[in-house]
């Protein structure tokens, strides 16, 4: 297969896999005509993609005059359009709640809810090299191999990627492999991308053998996955002080300035950022997605189980049609 045809198929790939249209405009999903009172802005992480599609589709129906809006890249993307591009956008929804802690809280967001829950796991096709032998205790070394090809998301854009930095540092410390993080991180450079859910396609066609990625995202697309063991997977909030050993330097709010990210269980966040242009239309979007019988359910339908409703310590910032979604930080949480 020439290289220009391999191109193509990629890109054909990549348009089926995720279901967005042309590959020219591959991160814009727009349901309904835009324009409008009714037209409701949502940016929000790759790995919510095809839950989204089912949750906007399911509030479509409650409310037919809609027109959404969806805008899907990495959580820290979604929250640069805010703050550094000015773009419009009635929710956000991030695959790290602490993306919009961070650089949206305060100047642009008031509030944060979490959301759900997931897990970093590798997915793999059936025929990936090393296939055959990889479980969870090797690997590390099956991906270490000069043969084999791996893939991961931009750390500065996209949650997914640092999670990987951060899985790499606790396995060093989990198997015993001194240097293990830097040789890891140091190869296969060329297949970073902004978003893991970018690599899909070139996993499907062969480019990539293993993919760093989300358990729901592996379970979604129907790939062969290794479940991480638990001490690196960021899945339980009982390991919160061991996956805190690990921390990755980001870039910050404000240009020049950087941020360290400590490792913690996966939970996404959701808020509205004070530029929304539809706050009605919003809220009542939010309320169906926080709800366990209607959002939560489809969430938890495609392995992103809630974990509404949770502590924040913005509790007191919240509308209050949406604080029976959340509970206050108490004093000893934020200690």
């Amino acid at each position: 297969m020439s290289r220009t045809t391999k191109v193509i198929s990629v890109l054909l790939v990549l348009a089926l896999v995720l279901g967005l249209g042309a590959a020219i405009n591959r991160w814009r999903l727009v349901t309904g005509s835009q324009g409008g009172h009714d037209r409701l802005i949502i940016f929000h992480a790759g790995s919510l993609a095809l839950p989204f599609k089912q949750i906007c589709e399911q509030f479509k129906k409650l409310h037919p005059s809609v027109k959404i809006v969806r805008e899907i890249a990495g959580s820290r993307e979604c929250a640069r359009k805010i703050t550094d591009l000015a773009k419009p956008c009635d929710v956000m929804v991030s695959a790290d709640y602490a993306v919009i802690e961070t650089l949206l809280i305060p100047d642009h967001a008031d509030w944060n809810i979490r959301l759900a829950a997931n897990e970093m796991v590798i997915a793999f096709r059936a025929d990936s090299r090393g296939a055959e032998m990889i479980d969870k205790d090797n690997w590390h070394e099956i991906l270490m191999r000069d043969d084999v090809t791996f893939g991961r998301s931009d750390p500065n854009l996209d949650p997914a990627g640092y999670r990987t930095v951060l899985t790499a540092m606790l396995a060093e410390r989990f198997y015993g492999k001194p240097g293990l993080a830097d040789k890891m991180l140091a190869k296969d450079v060329k297949y970073i991308h902004p978003m893991s859910a970018d690599l899909l396609a070139f996993l499907e066609v062969g480019e990539l053998d293993y993919l760093f990625t989300y358990r729901s995202v592996a379970e979604q697309y129907k790939l062969a996955f290794i479940a991480l063991p638990d001490e690196i997977n960021f899945k339980k909030p009982e390991l919160s002080e061991l996956y805190g050993r690990a921390s990755v330097r980001l870039t910050g709010q404000k240009r020049g300035t950087f941020i360290t990210r400590v490792g913690e269980p996966i939970v996404y966040g959701v808020t509205m950022p004070k530029n929304a242009p539809n706050p009605e239309l919003a809220l009542a979007f939010l309320a169906f997605l926080l709800d366990a019988d209607a959002g939560g359910a489809i969430l938890q339908q495609n392995g992103q189980p809630s974990v509404v409703p949770s502590p924040t310590d913005t509790f007191e910032n919240l509308p209050e049609s949406l604080k029976i979604f959340a509970l206050p930080m108490t004093r000893e949480a934020q200690q």
